[in-house]
Protein backbone atom coordinates (compact mmCIF):
# COMPACT_ATOMS: atom_id res chain seq x y z
CA UNK A 1 0.00 0.00 0.00
CA UNK A 2 1.13 3.40 -1.26
CA UNK A 3 0.93 5.98 2.05
CA UNK A 4 1.62 9.69 1.45
CA UNK A 5 4.79 11.23 3.17
CA UNK A 6 3.42 12.19 6.03
CA UNK A 7 1.51 9.54 6.71
CA UNK A 8 4.29 6.98 6.66
CA UNK A 9 6.30 9.43 8.73
CA UNK A 10 2.97 10.13 11.13
CA UNK A 11 4.21 10.13 14.88
CA UNK A 12 1.55 8.54 17.08
CA UNK A 13 1.28 9.33 20.60
CA UNK A 14 -1.17 6.39 22.44
CA UNK A 15 -2.07 6.70 26.18
CA UNK A 16 -3.51 5.20 29.09
CA UNK A 17 -4.82 7.57 31.50
CA UNK A 18 -4.36 7.77 35.32
CA UNK A 19 -7.25 7.70 37.60
CA UNK A 20 -7.29 7.97 41.77
CA UNK A 21 -8.27 3.99 41.36
CA UNK A 22 -8.15 1.12 39.19
CA UNK A 23 -10.64 -1.06 38.50
CA UNK A 24 -8.88 -4.53 38.64
CA UNK A 25 -8.26 -4.81 42.80
CA UNK A 26 -10.34 -1.45 43.56
CA UNK A 27 -7.56 -0.89 46.60
CA UNK A 28 -7.54 -4.20 48.15
CA UNK A 29 -5.49 -5.93 45.92
CA UNK A 30 -3.65 -3.29 43.91
CA UNK A 31 -2.61 -3.68 40.59
CA UNK A 32 -1.00 -2.31 37.51
CA UNK A 33 -1.56 -4.49 34.22
CA UNK A 34 -0.11 -3.56 30.82
CA UNK A 35 -2.46 -1.60 28.29
CA UNK A 36 -3.02 -4.47 26.26
CA UNK A 37 -5.94 -3.01 24.33
CA UNK A 38 -3.09 -0.04 23.14
CA UNK A 39 -0.45 -2.60 22.13
CA UNK A 40 -3.19 -3.98 19.83
CA UNK A 41 -3.70 -0.65 18.35
CA UNK A 42 0.43 -0.30 18.29
CA UNK A 43 0.59 -2.84 16.68
CA UNK A 44 -1.81 -1.87 13.82
CA UNK A 45 0.41 1.44 13.72
CA UNK A 46 3.51 0.65 13.59
CA UNK A 47 2.74 -1.18 10.06
CA UNK A 48 2.24 2.70 8.77
CA UNK A 49 4.84 4.59 10.55
CA UNK A 50 7.35 3.71 13.13
CA UNK A 51 6.85 6.75 14.92
CA UNK A 52 4.86 5.06 17.70
CA UNK A 53 4.84 5.64 21.10
CA UNK A 54 2.93 4.30 24.37
CA UNK A 55 2.54 6.38 27.39
CA UNK A 56 1.15 5.08 30.70
CA UNK A 57 -0.04 7.74 32.98
CA UNK A 58 -0.88 4.86 36.08
CA UNK A 59 3.42 4.52 35.89
CA UNK A 60 4.24 8.34 34.86
CA UNK A 61 1.38 10.62 35.86
CA UNK A 62 3.27 14.19 35.59
CA UNK A 63 4.92 13.44 32.24
CA UNK A 64 1.71 14.43 29.77
CA UNK A 65 2.99 17.96 29.06
CA UNK A 66 6.36 16.86 29.13
CA UNK A 67 5.97 14.06 26.97
CA UNK A 68 3.40 15.92 24.35
CA UNK A 69 5.89 19.03 23.93
CA UNK A 70 9.45 16.43 23.40
CA UNK A 71 7.78 14.15 20.85
CA UNK A 72 4.85 16.54 19.00
CA UNK A 73 2.64 14.06 17.85
CA UNK A 74 0.09 13.97 14.65
CA UNK A 75 -2.02 11.75 16.49
CA UNK A 76 -3.51 11.24 20.13
CA UNK A 77 -5.20 7.85 20.75
CA UNK A 78 -6.36 7.60 24.35
CA UNK A 79 -8.43 4.71 26.01
CA UNK A 80 -10.48 4.03 29.45
CA UNK A 81 -13.10 3.12 31.28
CA UNK A 82 -16.12 5.42 32.33
CA UNK A 83 -14.49 6.91 35.50
CA UNK A 84 -11.37 7.75 32.95
CA UNK A 85 -14.39 10.05 31.25
CA UNK A 86 -12.89 13.28 32.18
CA UNK A 87 -9.52 12.48 32.05
CA UNK A 88 -9.32 11.72 28.96
CA UNK A 89 -11.22 15.26 27.46
CA UNK A 90 -8.50 16.54 29.78
CA UNK A 91 -5.62 14.58 27.93
CA UNK A 92 -7.32 15.75 24.84
CA UNK A 93 -7.75 19.01 25.68
CA UNK A 94 -4.16 19.63 26.82
CA UNK A 95 -2.86 17.84 23.27
CA UNK A 96 -4.51 20.71 21.48
CA UNK A 97 -2.92 23.18 23.63
CA UNK A 98 0.18 22.14 23.65
CA UNK A 99 0.56 20.56 19.49
CA UNK A 100 -0.74 22.83 16.70
CA UNK A 101 -2.92 20.31 14.43
CA UNK A 102 -2.79 17.12 16.84
CA UNK A 103 -5.64 15.31 16.06
CA UNK A 104 -7.51 13.63 19.01
CA UNK A 105 -8.49 10.04 18.96
CA UNK A 106 -11.33 8.53 22.01
CA UNK A 107 -11.68 4.66 22.28
CA UNK A 108 -12.16 1.92 24.78
CA UNK A 109 -15.60 0.60 27.09
CA UNK A 110 -17.46 3.92 27.39
CA UNK A 111 -16.51 5.72 24.33
CA UNK A 112 -18.50 2.38 22.79
CA UNK A 113 -21.49 2.77 24.89
CA UNK A 114 -21.64 6.38 25.47
CA UNK A 115 -20.52 8.40 22.43
CA UNK A 116 -22.12 11.35 23.74
CA UNK A 117 -19.53 12.06 25.94
CA UNK A 118 -16.90 12.89 23.90
CA UNK A 119 -18.52 14.67 21.21
CA UNK A 120 -17.29 17.58 22.10
CA UNK A 121 -14.17 20.32 20.08
CA UNK A 122 -11.46 18.73 21.51
CA UNK A 123 -12.29 15.55 19.87
CA UNK A 124 -11.96 14.39 16.55
CA UNK A 125 -12.39 11.06 16.12
CA UNK A 126 -14.64 8.41 18.61
CA UNK A 127 -14.05 4.77 17.83
CA UNK A 128 -17.25 2.55 18.62
CA UNK A 129 -15.78 -1.47 19.55
CA UNK A 130 -13.10 -3.06 18.36
CA UNK A 131 -10.47 -0.47 17.39
CA UNK A 132 -7.67 -1.73 15.11
CA UNK A 133 -9.57 -2.15 12.36
CA UNK A 134 -10.78 1.41 12.62
CA UNK A 135 -7.41 2.62 13.17
CA UNK A 136 -5.92 0.59 10.41
CA UNK A 137 -8.86 2.63 8.07
CA UNK A 138 -8.31 6.29 9.87
CA UNK A 139 -4.53 5.67 8.68
CA UNK A 140 -5.04 4.56 5.24
CA UNK A 141 -6.59 8.32 4.73
CA UNK A 142 -5.04 9.97 7.52
CA UNK A 143 -3.90 12.83 4.85
CA UNK A 144 -7.15 13.17 2.96
CA UNK A 145 -9.26 16.25 2.44
CA UNK A 146 -12.24 14.69 1.77
CA UNK A 147 -12.01 11.35 4.34
CA UNK A 148 -14.54 8.49 3.52
CA UNK A 149 -16.88 7.43 6.65
CA UNK A 150 -15.47 4.76 8.68
CA UNK A 151 -17.38 1.82 9.82
CA UNK A 152 -16.91 2.24 14.08
CA UNK A 153 -16.14 5.51 13.56
CA UNK A 154 -17.65 8.94 14.95
CA UNK A 155 -16.02 12.43 13.07
CA UNK A 156 -16.29 15.66 13.54
CA UNK A 157 -16.41 17.60 10.44
CA UNK A 158 -18.54 21.02 8.66
CA UNK A 159 -21.73 19.21 9.32
CA UNK A 160 -21.03 18.42 12.82
CA UNK A 161 -20.76 14.57 14.38
CA UNK A 162 -21.61 11.93 11.68
CA UNK A 163 -21.24 7.72 12.41
CA UNK A 164 -19.70 5.84 10.01
CA UNK A 165 -22.04 3.08 10.36
CA UNK A 166 -21.76 -0.16 12.46
CA UNK A 167 -18.35 -2.65 11.81
CA UNK A 168 -18.25 -5.70 9.82
CA UNK A 169 -17.69 -8.96 11.00
CA UNK A 170 -15.01 -9.29 13.80
CA UNK A 171 -12.19 -11.61 13.23
CA UNK A 172 -10.36 -12.76 16.57
CA UNK A 173 -8.12 -14.35 14.78
CA UNK A 174 -6.68 -11.00 12.57
CA UNK A 175 -5.52 -9.03 15.42
CA UNK A 176 -1.74 -8.56 15.01
CA UNK A 177 0.72 -9.78 18.09
CA UNK A 178 0.66 -6.76 20.30
CA UNK A 179 3.60 -4.37 20.46
CA UNK A 180 4.85 -5.36 23.94
CA UNK A 181 7.99 -3.88 23.16
CA UNK A 182 6.93 -0.31 23.12
CA UNK A 183 6.17 -0.99 26.50
CA UNK A 184 9.51 -2.56 27.33
CA UNK A 185 10.62 -0.23 30.37
CA UNK A 186 7.52 -0.49 31.90
CA UNK A 187 7.07 -4.20 32.08
CA UNK A 188 9.17 -4.76 35.25
CA UNK A 189 5.96 -2.48 37.04
CA UNK A 190 3.36 -4.38 35.96
CA UNK A 191 1.43 -6.55 38.47
CA UNK A 192 -1.78 -7.80 39.85
CA UNK A 193 -0.73 -8.47 43.91
CA UNK A 194 2.37 -10.68 44.28
CA UNK A 195 1.91 -12.09 40.76
CA UNK A 196 4.84 -9.28 39.04
CA UNK A 197 5.61 -8.67 36.78
CA UNK A 198 2.89 -9.59 34.49
CA UNK A 199 1.45 -9.72 31.33
CA UNK A 200 -2.17 -9.48 29.63
CA UNK A 201 -2.98 -12.19 27.09
CA UNK A 202 -6.29 -12.61 25.43
CA UNK A 203 -8.15 -15.96 24.06
CA UNK A 204 -11.74 -14.89 23.65
CA UNK A 205 -13.83 -12.31 23.27
CA UNK A 206 -17.00 -11.25 24.71
CA UNK A 207 -19.60 -13.60 27.07
CA UNK A 208 -22.02 -15.72 26.75
CA UNK A 209 -23.83 -14.74 29.65
CA UNK A 210 -26.07 -12.35 30.72
CA UNK A 211 -25.55 -10.37 34.38
CA UNK A 212 -27.60 -7.28 34.53
CA UNK A 213 -24.91 -5.63 36.25
CA UNK A 214 -21.70 -6.55 33.32
CA UNK A 215 -21.53 -4.46 30.28
CA UNK A 216 -19.22 -6.48 28.77
CA UNK A 217 -21.30 -8.54 26.73
CA UNK A 218 -23.39 -5.99 25.32
CA UNK A 219 -20.14 -4.36 24.08
CA UNK A 220 -19.69 -7.58 21.61
CA UNK A 221 -23.26 -7.76 20.80
CA UNK A 222 -24.00 -11.07 22.61
CA UNK A 223 -21.21 -13.13 20.66
CA UNK A 224 -18.37 -15.22 22.23
CA UNK A 225 -15.38 -14.97 20.21
CA UNK A 226 -12.31 -17.73 20.13
CA UNK A 227 -8.59 -17.51 19.13
CA UNK A 228 -7.11 -20.69 17.33
CA UNK A 229 -5.46 -22.34 19.87
CA UNK A 230 -2.05 -22.59 18.33
CA UNK A 231 -1.90 -18.55 17.89
CA UNK A 232 -2.80 -18.17 21.85
CA UNK A 233 0.54 -20.45 22.49
CA UNK A 234 2.63 -18.91 20.06
CA UNK A 235 1.83 -15.18 21.73
CA UNK A 236 2.62 -17.40 25.43
CA UNK A 237 5.51 -18.46 24.14
CA UNK A 238 6.94 -15.29 23.24
CA UNK A 239 5.93 -13.36 26.64
CA UNK A 240 9.07 -13.35 29.04
CA UNK A 241 7.19 -12.40 32.09
CA UNK A 242 6.67 -15.42 34.39
CA UNK A 243 2.74 -14.94 35.32
CA UNK A 244 0.44 -14.17 32.68
CA UNK A 245 -3.50 -13.30 33.44
CA UNK A 246 -5.62 -14.41 31.07
CA UNK A 247 -8.00 -11.28 30.62
CA UNK A 248 -11.14 -13.56 28.59
CA UNK A 249 -14.46 -12.53 30.25
CA UNK A 250 -15.06 -16.26 30.47
CA UNK A 251 -12.60 -18.81 28.93
CA UNK A 252 -13.58 -22.01 30.12
CA UNK A 253 -16.74 -22.25 28.94
CA UNK A 254 -15.73 -24.62 26.00
CA UNK A 255 -13.47 -27.59 27.55
CA UNK A 256 -12.62 -29.10 24.48
CA UNK A 257 -10.89 -25.88 23.57
CA UNK A 258 -9.43 -24.98 26.95
CA UNK A 259 -8.27 -29.04 26.87
CA UNK A 260 -6.24 -28.70 23.66
CA UNK A 261 -4.95 -25.25 24.58
CA UNK A 262 -3.22 -26.65 27.76
CA UNK A 263 -1.81 -29.93 25.80
CA UNK A 264 -0.38 -27.21 23.24
CA UNK A 265 1.32 -25.49 26.26
CA UNK A 266 2.17 -27.87 28.01
CA UNK A 267 3.69 -29.97 24.84
CA UNK A 268 5.31 -26.46 24.01
CA UNK A 269 7.42 -26.55 27.27
CA UNK A 270 5.69 -22.93 27.40
CA UNK A 271 6.34 -22.62 32.28
CA UNK A 272 4.11 -19.58 33.00
CA UNK A 273 2.10 -19.28 36.10
CA UNK A 274 -1.40 -18.47 35.45
CA UNK A 275 -4.10 -16.25 36.68
CA UNK A 276 -7.66 -16.48 35.15
CA UNK A 277 -11.65 -15.07 35.21
CA UNK A 278 -13.99 -18.52 35.52
CA UNK A 279 -17.73 -18.81 36.64
CA UNK A 280 -18.79 -20.95 39.50
CA UNK A 281 -20.83 -23.42 37.72
CA UNK A 282 -18.06 -23.62 34.56
CA UNK A 283 -15.74 -24.89 37.17
CA UNK A 284 -17.97 -27.87 38.45
CA UNK A 285 -18.95 -28.64 34.92
CA UNK A 286 -15.38 -28.71 33.65
CA UNK A 287 -13.43 -30.05 36.93
CA UNK A 288 -10.63 -32.02 34.15
CA UNK A 289 -9.88 -29.32 32.52
CA UNK A 290 -9.53 -27.26 35.65
CA UNK A 291 -7.27 -30.07 36.60
CA UNK A 292 -5.13 -30.06 33.74
CA UNK A 293 -4.67 -26.05 34.01
CA UNK A 294 -3.68 -26.75 37.34
CA UNK A 295 -0.94 -29.18 36.35
CA UNK A 296 0.22 -26.72 33.38
CA UNK A 297 0.48 -23.19 36.11
CA UNK A 298 -2.91 -22.41 36.78
CA UNK A 299 -2.18 -20.60 40.36
CA UNK A 300 -5.29 -18.43 40.95
CA UNK A 301 -8.62 -18.15 39.50
CA UNK A 302 -10.79 -14.71 39.64
CA UNK A 303 -14.62 -16.01 40.81
CA UNK A 304 -17.17 -13.29 40.11
CA UNK A 305 -19.23 -14.50 42.95
CA UNK A 306 -21.01 -11.21 43.29
CA UNK A 307 -23.97 -11.95 45.67
CA UNK A 308 -24.83 -14.38 48.54
CA UNK A 309 -28.27 -14.42 48.79
CA UNK A 310 -30.44 -16.23 46.33
CA UNK A 311 -32.42 -13.08 45.85
CA UNK A 312 -29.30 -11.22 44.81
CA UNK A 313 -28.32 -13.91 42.23
CA UNK A 314 -31.94 -13.84 40.94
CA UNK A 315 -31.56 -9.69 40.92
CA UNK A 316 -28.02 -10.64 39.10
CA UNK A 317 -28.77 -13.24 36.67
CA UNK A 318 -26.24 -14.86 37.85
CA UNK A 319 -28.11 -18.56 37.04
CA UNK A 320 -26.15 -19.63 40.44
CA UNK A 321 -27.26 -20.93 43.70
CA UNK A 322 -25.53 -20.40 47.07
CA UNK A 323 -25.14 -24.45 47.12
CA UNK A 324 -23.15 -24.12 43.84
CA UNK A 325 -21.02 -21.34 45.32
CA UNK A 326 -20.08 -22.71 48.30
CA UNK A 327 -18.82 -26.21 46.22
CA UNK A 328 -17.14 -24.15 43.76
CA UNK A 329 -14.91 -22.59 46.20
CA UNK A 330 -14.83 -25.99 48.09
CA UNK A 331 -13.41 -27.36 44.80
CA UNK A 332 -10.78 -25.02 43.69
CA UNK A 333 -9.38 -25.44 47.58
CA UNK A 334 -9.15 -28.77 46.69
CA UNK A 335 -7.52 -28.48 43.15
CA UNK A 336 -4.80 -26.30 45.50
CA UNK A 337 -6.35 -23.30 43.51
CA UNK A 338 -6.12 -19.70 44.99
CA UNK A 339 -9.45 -17.99 44.93
CA UNK A 340 -9.82 -13.94 44.49
CA UNK A 341 -13.57 -13.17 44.50
CA UNK A 342 -15.54 -10.46 43.95
CA UNK A 343 -18.56 -9.18 45.90
CA UNK A 344 -21.17 -6.39 45.16
CA UNK A 345 -21.85 -4.64 48.03
CA UNK A 346 -25.45 -3.21 47.36
CA UNK A 347 -26.84 0.23 48.59
CA UNK A 348 -29.71 -1.48 49.80
CA UNK A 349 -27.38 -3.21 52.58
CA UNK A 350 -27.67 -2.68 56.10
CA UNK A 351 -25.36 -3.80 58.88
CA UNK A 352 -27.11 -7.32 58.87
CA UNK A 353 -26.09 -7.64 54.86
CA UNK A 354 -22.58 -6.54 55.74
CA UNK A 355 -22.06 -8.78 58.94
CA UNK A 356 -23.73 -11.65 57.18
CA UNK A 357 -21.17 -11.04 54.04
CA UNK A 358 -18.14 -11.46 55.94
CA UNK A 359 -19.54 -14.24 57.63
CA UNK A 360 -19.80 -15.61 54.34
CA UNK A 361 -16.13 -15.07 53.28
CA UNK A 362 -14.94 -16.37 56.48
CA UNK A 363 -17.26 -19.50 56.62
CA UNK A 364 -15.50 -20.44 53.33
CA UNK A 365 -12.12 -19.61 53.77
CA UNK A 366 -11.95 -16.86 50.34
CA UNK A 367 -7.97 -16.48 49.81
CA UNK A 368 -8.64 -12.72 48.05
CA UNK A 369 -12.34 -11.31 48.85
CA UNK A 370 -12.81 -8.15 46.55
CA UNK A 371 -15.98 -5.44 47.17
CA UNK A 372 -17.04 -3.29 44.61
CA UNK A 373 -20.10 -0.76 45.53
CA UNK A 374 -22.77 -1.67 42.94
CA UNK A 375 -22.69 1.04 40.04
CA UNK A 376 -24.83 1.35 37.00
CA UNK A 377 -22.16 1.13 34.75
CA UNK A 378 -23.08 1.86 31.06
CA UNK A 379 -24.73 -0.40 29.31
CA UNK A 380 -26.32 -2.61 31.86
CA UNK A 381 -29.93 -2.96 32.92
CA UNK A 382 -28.94 -1.11 35.80
CA UNK A 383 -28.02 1.93 33.70
CA UNK A 384 -31.34 1.98 32.14
CA UNK A 385 -33.61 0.88 35.06
CA UNK A 386 -32.01 3.14 37.77
CA UNK A 387 -30.76 6.45 35.88
CA UNK A 388 -32.86 8.45 36.86
CA UNK A 389 -32.01 7.77 41.00
CA UNK A 390 -28.18 8.41 40.25
CA UNK A 391 -26.96 11.18 43.07
CA UNK A 392 -23.61 12.25 42.01
CA UNK A 393 -23.53 14.51 38.54
CA UNK A 394 -21.61 17.17 36.83
CA UNK A 395 -22.60 20.75 36.17
CA UNK A 396 -23.30 19.88 32.14
CA UNK A 397 -25.97 17.50 33.77
CA UNK A 398 -23.92 14.16 32.64
CA UNK A 399 -22.95 11.75 35.67
CA UNK A 400 -19.91 12.59 37.69
CA UNK A 401 -18.04 10.00 36.09
CA UNK A 402 -14.69 10.12 38.01
CA UNK A 403 -17.19 8.17 40.62
CA UNK A 404 -17.36 5.55 38.47
CA UNK A 405 -14.69 3.46 39.62
CA UNK A 406 -16.87 0.90 41.70
CA UNK A 407 -15.50 2.52 44.78
CA UNK A 408 -18.35 5.69 45.75
CA UNK A 409 -21.81 5.36 46.57
CA UNK A 410 -23.65 7.08 43.37
CA UNK A 411 -27.17 5.71 44.00
CA UNK A 412 -29.27 6.24 47.44
CA UNK A 413 -28.33 4.19 49.91
CA UNK A 414 -30.59 2.34 53.10
CA UNK A 415 -27.99 3.51 55.61
CA UNK A 416 -26.98 7.01 56.11
CA UNK A 417 -24.62 7.86 53.81
CA UNK A 418 -21.88 8.22 56.10
CA UNK A 419 -22.53 5.04 57.58
CA UNK A 420 -22.53 3.16 54.46
CA UNK A 421 -19.28 4.26 53.55
CA UNK A 422 -18.11 3.95 56.92
CA UNK A 423 -19.30 0.15 56.78
CA UNK A 424 -18.01 -0.40 53.63
CA UNK A 425 -14.67 0.61 54.78
CA UNK A 426 -14.61 -1.68 57.65
CA UNK A 427 -15.23 -4.41 55.73
CA UNK A 428 -12.51 -3.87 53.35
CA UNK A 429 -10.29 -3.42 56.12
CA UNK A 430 -10.89 -6.83 58.19
CA UNK A 431 -9.89 -8.32 55.20
CA UNK A 432 -6.88 -6.30 54.06
CA UNK A 433 -4.28 -8.45 55.97
CA UNK A 434 -5.82 -11.70 53.72
CA UNK A 435 -3.49 -9.54 50.65
CA UNK A 436 -0.71 -8.95 53.34
CA UNK A 437 -0.20 -12.62 54.45
CA UNK A 438 -0.30 -13.71 50.61
CA UNK A 439 2.42 -11.16 49.56
CA UNK A 440 4.09 -12.49 52.39
CA UNK A 441 4.01 -15.69 51.94
CA UNK A 442 4.78 -15.01 47.57
CA UNK A 443 7.83 -13.07 48.62
CA UNK A 444 9.02 -16.04 50.83
CA UNK A 445 8.92 -18.57 48.13
CA UNK A 446 10.51 -16.13 45.67
CA UNK A 447 13.30 -15.49 47.77
CA UNK A 448 13.45 -19.00 48.18
CA UNK A 449 13.63 -19.98 44.99
CA UNK A 450 16.37 -17.67 44.27
CA UNK A 451 18.82 -19.02 46.83
CA UNK A 452 17.88 -22.87 45.64
CA UNK A 453 18.76 -21.84 42.33
CA UNK A 454 21.90 -19.80 43.34
CA UNK A 455 23.21 -22.66 45.25
CA UNK A 456 22.11 -25.94 42.59
CA UNK A 457 18.60 -27.06 44.70
CA UNK A 458 16.38 -28.58 42.15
Amino acid sequence: MLLSTRSSGIKILLIYPNADQEIIGSGDLGAIAEPLALEYIAAVCLSYTPNVRILDLRLHPGTLETELCAFQPDLVAVTGYSMHVLRMLEICEVSKNLVRGVRTIIGGHHATLLPEDFQVEQVDYIVKGEGTAPMRALLEQFDNQSPNAVPGVWRYGASGWTFGGEQGAFDLNSLPMPARNLCLHDRQHYFIDWMRPIALARTTVGCPYRCSFCSLWRIMDGRYYRRDVEGVADELRAIEEPYVFLVDDEPFVNAKRMDALADAISEGGIHKEYFSYCRIDTLLRNRSTMEKWVDIGLRRIFLGIEGITSREMVDFNKRLSIAQIEEGLAAARGMGIKVFASFIVSPFYTRTEFNQLTRFIERNRIDYPSFTILTPLPGTEDYTKRYHEITEWQPNGRPDWKKWDMQHLVLPSVLPRAVFEQEYTKLRRHFRGSYEIHQRKAGAARDAATTNAAIGVC
